[in-house]
């Protein structure tokens, strides 16, 4: 069994999602399918409905909270429905155009006080903004927290580590030296992957990524480590089951996974 902790399964067009369904089976790979607005969480609970080796999870993208910023209350009913939430954060790289910076901050914290009030797990997007998203952390105190492909500084990275937060592993460790000193540096039990799918190998290849690629992940993460692939692959599961703990909104996940 193997953990995708951060995928956008809505992203996969109709000719290819029975396939991409039929290997989360065969491969037995859990992943958590984060979504960026409210089409896509929606889209994303239906084609839940056809795996149980998908979960669905609610979150506004920085890249679409100026849509939200001012529609916060249509959010919230989501925000509770969801076991969890992502994806959320801030982005400075790719989003240039600083006036949209404040509508990032307003629907992100939204976001952050309705996951300290219900105490449930947040997966992040810090591109570029790592340093302004760990002090919202710190703020609302939320400990239960997934950094999704973090590739940011590395004194910020360490601020997160003794923090306390999860860190996801993904596509970009087979191309990227800074990646690779990233993955080194992770601690054992904050250690998580993902695959980003099926547009984060699409970003360096054109390729539209499977599910498959979650193997090389762990096969690239056992060598820069010094350690075998089967046991990347136990880490995982276990850092993911300690992360859920005895939430009861993931008790079925918990169940699934303890098998």
């Amino acid at each position: 069994m193997l953990i995708d902790a951060h995928v956008h399964m809505n992203l996969y067009d109709d000719p290819v999602l029975d396939s991409v369904l039929n290997d989360l089976d065969r491969h037995r790979i859990f992943s958590v399918s984060v979504a960026m607005d409210i089409p896509s969480y929606r889209r994303t609970q239906e084609i839940a409905l056809r795996s149980e080796w998908l979960l669905p999870v609610f979150g506004v993208h920085p890249w679409e909270a100026p849509n939200y910023a001012d529609r916060l209350d249509e959010l919230d009913d989501l925000i509770t429905e969801s076991p969890l939430l992502g994806e959320l954060g801030l982005d400075y790289r790719f989003i240039k155009e600083k006036e949209q910076y404040p509508a990032q901050r307003v629907v992100l914290e939204h976001f952050l006080k309705a996951a300290q009030a219900q105490n449930k797990i947040v997966n992040l997007h810090t591109c570029g903004a790592e340093a302004d998203v760990l002090a919202l952390l710190r703020r609302y105190d939320l400990r239960r927290a997934i950094i999704h492909w973090y590739s940011g500084p590395l004194d910020v990275l360490d601020e997160m580590i003794a923090f306390g937060a999860m860190f996801t592993v993904g596509v970009e460790i087979t191309r990227s030296d800074h990646i690779r000193e990233i993955a080194r540096r992770i601690p054992d039990d904050q250690l998580l992957t993902e695959t980003d799918n099926p547009g984060g190998w699409r970003g360096f290849t054109g390729e539209i990524g499977q599910p498959g690629l979650l193997f090389d992940v762990v096969d690239r993460l056992a060598a820069v480590r010094g350690t075998l692939a089967e046991d990347i692959a136990g880490m995982v599961r276990a850092n993911f089951l300690r992360l859920i703990g005895d939430d009861p909104r993931l008790a079925g996940v918990r169940a699934k996974l303890a098998v």
